[in-house]
């Protein structure tokens, strides 16, 4: 039998600045809605047209019920604008800069 090798796997590198503005974004959103900012965040994601999924981590009980809180509400459009803004960063090659805009339409946008 053969030893299993485990691969370490550490996430993109981001922005420190921009990862503090949008978390300051969903902090403040969470503040508004009675939410948890995890519940923010989630429901957020969820109603992201490119997600397909999302996978969630919770350790305990306690983490799973609030996780699962992310669901049967909706934020508003305003605040999915926010946190859209927030996490908006420029887009990959050929979009940046229209080039090729023919051949290559934008990323789906719509909102569900």
């Amino acid at each position: 039998m053969r030893p299993v090798t485990l691969i370490a796997c550490s996430p993109p590198p981001i922005e420190e600045e921009r990862l503090y503005r949008f978390v300051d974004v969903l902090d403040a959103i969470a503040g508004e809605s009675g939410k948890t900012v995890p519940q923010v965040a989630l429901n957020w994601l969820l109603r992201r047209p490119t997600v397909s999924s999302v996978l969630i981590g919770a350790r305990n009980e306690v983490q799973l019920r609030e996780n699962l809180g992310a669901v049967g509400w909706q934020l508003d459009d305003e605040q999915v604008a926010r946190l859209d803004e927030a996490s908006t960063v420029m887009p990959p090659y050929p979009y940046w800069n229209g080039q090729f805009a023919e051949r290559n339409p934008p990323p789906v946008t719509a909102r569900l």
